[in-house]
């Protein structure tokens, strides 16, 4: 099997691709002409707007389709992953007891103005999500979920308190980077007392990865995709080789 690959909708390597995106034009025949022209001159063609919206005020969001002829050859990419194997939630129990025989503490929150808990709650609370219990259901984690908008300080602090072996952050609102600029707040303030090189920390959300997560400073990172059973898995894991 070729290991270069195009996008595909009606049939393999058609490349056709589904673009949706918003501009400053009125909801009607010419504003939906200039989208179509707007994705030609991106080099797409049979270039076919399907769907418009008025957004009001002078802005329409369109939703087009389009093909393209470029393509990527899959065995040339390099990527950063998490490569700890994953377990379910018993296995995991298991594994902790034989291999560390301790009780870990996670403390996670969305931190700073960032409200959406879904991610958090998604890894932690005990209901999970998709068929994976959260961390709270574990009989390995003391899972302590301080929810949204909290301040990294306090984040910080319960995990002093609680002498916690994970710090765990989930950042959903990515407007102009804003998550960025949380992460990197936090690790800054975790260096600052001492509290880095002491517990694991995590970060995860929709435009997170694993390489990005390297890059700011954390141990690991979990995108789109990532279930409690892939955190979990990577936190026993990764504590048992660094207490042997």
């Amino acid at each position: 099997m070729t290991n270069i690959v195009k996008p595909y909708g009606d049939t393999l390597n058609d490349g056709k691709i589904q673009l949706s995106f918003a501009l400053p034009v009125g909801a009607d025949a010419r504003g939906k002409e200039a989208a179509r022209i707007l994705i030609l001159s991106m080099g797409f063609e049979e270039a076919e707007i399907t769907c418009l919206r008025d957004l009001g005020e002078g802005f329409t969001h369109f939703i087009a389709y389009a093909a393209t002829t470029a393509s990527v050859d899959t065995s040339k990419i390099k990527v950063k992953i998490v490569e700890t194997p994953v377990m379910d939630m018993e296995a995991t129990d298991q594994y902790v007891a034989e291999h560390l025989g301790k009780t870990i503490t996670v403390v996670g929150a969305c931190i700073e103005s960032d409200a959406h808990t879904v991610g958090i709650d998604a890894i932690m609370n005990m209901k999970g999500y998709n068929h994976r219990y959260g961390l709270e259901r574990y009989q390995c984690f003391n899972a302590v979920n301080m929810g949204a908008q909290v301040p990294s300080e306090d984040l910080l602090a319960r995990a002093r308190e609680l002498n916690a072996d994970v710090v765990l952050v989930s950042q959903v609102v990515t407007q102009k980077n804003i998550h960025i600029q949380n992460l990197t707040r936090l690790i800054e303030l975790a260096e600052a007392e001492g509290l880095r090189d002491k517990m694991l920390f995590i970060c995860g959300g929709p435009r997170i990865s694993h390489e990005l997560a390297i890059e700011l400073g954390y141990d690991a990172g979990f995108g789109t995709g990532s279930y409690s059973t892939d955190v979990a898995s990577y936190i026993a894991i990764t504590l048992s080789k660094k207490q042997s």
